[in-house]
């Protein structure tokens, strides 16, 4: 297989991530929102693919903005992008997209400021917007806007380091950040906070490797983050366990080493799509691997985006 932007304020520097959300449940689809396929390039392309076989994806719609850099959250019925960069601005505007039809997203409110490279995480009623870059560096606010109605968000607490590029994770009662990194230097911290009350995140454990611009998958039992500039492109799947707060494992391998891809996950898969393989000349590439859940085992390579793709959001629904 083949290898338009809301209000912000100016960009400060740093690099780039993939995102990813909630587990799949009885999500049947993954999708791809966002990202960017050549340098400075940023785009609104909403990717759909099936779980069910392994296919090509297809072009189903729009995001409200163009945008690059941006997280991704999944409810049980709709799928959002959040933040981001485009135009030399970062970017404010939370969109949100069907998943019973295939057809472009509406804007439905605003984070509480320009936010780019952060992670994102879903619970059953709300999504999440944790760390990343804004005016002047690294953040450690954690943001939280509802799934039950169309508002924007509103900041809840923080994580226990200021972190940009972070992978995100979700179970049923908290969400997680992993890795990340402080303005250049990389972390290996997994942070965990709580759903049900809004209150901080702690660290409980690290990855085997300093881990950034990786992708985020989740199941009902385990997070994984997946491949990442460590700081080298590498191909690991670090994979942490929910019922315990303890260190990742390294569990396989993707079928090429890539950072900036986004990050899907059904009921029995976790999924890495697009992404950045090279660093000069920053060559991206359309794969869509997939890895199973139930054994630790290397990524296949089971179908490809529309169009070579780096630093979306990723949604399942």
């Amino acid at each position: 297989m083949a290898i338009t932007i809301t209000g912000g304020v100016q960009l400060s520097g740093g690099v780039n991530i993939g995102t990813g959300g909630s587990g799949g449940g009885g999500a049947s689809d993954g999708y791809v929102s966002g990202g960017e396929s050549g340098p400075g390039t940023a785009l609104n392309i909403i990717h759909k693919f099936s779980f069910s076989s392994d296919s090509n994806a297809t072009d189903v719609g729009n995001l409200s903005s163009t945008t690059t850099y941006v997280s991704g959250q999944s409810s049980s019925e709709n799928g959002y992008a959040s933040g981001g960069q485009g135009s030399g601005q970062y970017v404010t505007s939370i969109s949100k997209f069907s998943f019973a039809t295939n057809g472009d997203a509406s804007n439905i409110g605003n984070l509480s400021g320009g936010l780019s490279r952060q992670s994102g995480q879903s619970s059953s009623e709300n999504g999440y917007a944790s760390g990343g870059y804004t005016m002047p560096g690294p953040t450690s606010t954690i943001q939280k806007f509802p799934f039950s109605s169309d508002t924007g968000s509103s900041n809840v607490a923080n994580l226990n380091t200021a972190i940009a590029n972070p992978a995100g994770q979700s179970s049923s009662n908290h969400g997680y950040s992993s890795g990340g990194d402080l303005n250049g230097p990389r972390q290996t911290a997994i942070e965990k906070f709580a759903f049900a009350s809004d209150g901080n995140g702690s660290s409980i454990g690290d990855l085997t490797l300093s881990m950034t611009e990786s992708a985020g998958q989740s199941s009902n039992s385990h997070g994984y983050v997946s491949g990442m500039k460590a700081p080298e492109f590498t191909d690991t799947i670090n994979k942490f366990p929910f019922a315990s707060d303890s260190n990742a494992t390294d569990v396989g391998d993707l079928t090429m080493g890539r950072r900036g891809a986004s990050g899907q996950s059904s009921s029995s898969s976790g999924y890495s799509s697009g992404g950045v393989e090279t660093e000069f000349p920053g060559l991206k590439v359309n794969v869509i691997d997939k890895f199973p859940f139930s054994s630790d085992a290397n990524a296949t390579d089971v179908g490809d985006l529309t169009v070579i793709l780096a630093h979306s959001s990723g949604q399942q629904g």
